[in-house]
Formats: structure tokens, C-alpha cells, sequence
């Protein structure tokens, strides 16, 4: 009986151990969005570069 009570009261707790899943689980899901969007800006970006080169070619072009 020792045994069961001391394991009882000595283990964890579920809620917290269901709390720290939880979190863990969101953590992962903010750093997939992290992921996502950092992919999505990498892409804005490089067609703003490119459209700000074709825009710096035309200037050039009528200045010539």
C-alpha cells in the first residue's frame, strides 16, 4: 500500500504532463508557420529585386 500511495502522490501530474504536450504541440505548429512564412517572404522578395532591376534597366536605357 506504501507502494500505491507513494506513487500516487509522488508522479506526476496528468494535467501538467497534458499541459506540457499541449505547449510542446504549439511550438511546433508556430515554428512550422515560422517556416512557411519565412518561404513566403523569401519569394515576395526576390520578385520585388526583380522588378526593381527591370525598372533601374528601363531608367538606364532612356538615360542612354
Amino acid at each position: 500500500m506504501a507502494k500505491a500511495l507513494l506513487g500516487y502522490v509522488g508522479g506526476p501530474d496528468p494535467r501538467l504532463l497534458a499541459e506540457m504536450r499541449r505547449l510542446q504541440q504549439r511550438v511546433q505548429d508556430l515554428e512550422s508557420e515560422l517556416i512557411r512564412i519565412q518561404a513566403e517572404n523569401d519569394a515576395l522578395q526576390a520578385v520585388a529585386d526583380h522588378e526593381q532591376l527591370l525598372r533601374m534597366d528601363a531608367t538606364q536605357a532612356v538615360l542612354a
